[in-house]
């Protein structure tokens, strides 16, 4: 099989993963939807402007003459999207009503430490980090995928400050043990 076969193999396989990951939202959504938030913080916006721009920069077609992925890139992403997906669609099933948009708590707010939140406190920015990966090993021009994996990246740590001195001021020690036990999205780092 050719390189150029293979690419779109990888880039169908991309898009697939990304709609199936998209789906893994819908009954968290549906469950969240009505229920009245008690504490949020409105710094986590920053980090998503910043997931924004990172997403904007790995989608974005720009390209050099002949610019062409390596297998070991190819490969890469192929390994590397599926299992953000079923990431995704463990953490959101176990989430299930506490999932937000925004960093926000709901009057009856429960800390989550079962399932994929066992391995590390923010699954789905684990899963959105390998998705955003995965796709610009299968599609992005090098300096793009480095730029906007940082970017994304900056704009998690963003996120998980913030989630993290919500769920503190929530739920306290009962946090702050969870949080000495269990990374924050990278499991062995942080």
């Amino acid at each position: 099989m050719s390189l150029f076969w293979l690419q779109w193999i990888a880039l169908g396989e991309m898009a697939v993963c990304w709609l199936v990951w998209s789906l893994a939202f819908i009954q968290p959504r549906r469950q969240a939807a009505g229920r009245k938030k008690v504490a949020r913080a409105p710094a986590s916006r920053w980090g998503i402007f910043l997931n924004f721009l990172g997403c904007a920069c790995v989608f974005a077609y720009v390209r050099p003459a002949g610019f062409e992925k390596t297998l070991p890139e190819l490969l890469a992403a192929m390994l590397i999207a599926p299992p953000s997906v079923v990431l995704v669609w463990k953490a959101t099933r176990h989430l299930g009503k506490q999932w937000r948009y925004e960093a926000a708590l709901t009057e009856d707010h429960e800390l989550i430490t079962t399932g994929a939140y066992r391995l590390v406190r923010h699954p789905i920015y684990a899963s959105m980090l390998g998705m955003v990966l995965a796709t610009g090993l299968a599609y992005t021009w090098w300096p793009l995928l480095v730029a906007g994996f940082l970017i994304f990246l900056i704009g998690i740590e963003i996120r998980v400050h913030a989630e993290d001195r919500l769920l503190e001021e929530y739920f306290q020690e009962e946090f702050l043990e969870y949080k000495g036990r269990t990374r924050a999205f990278i499991p062995f780092l942080r």
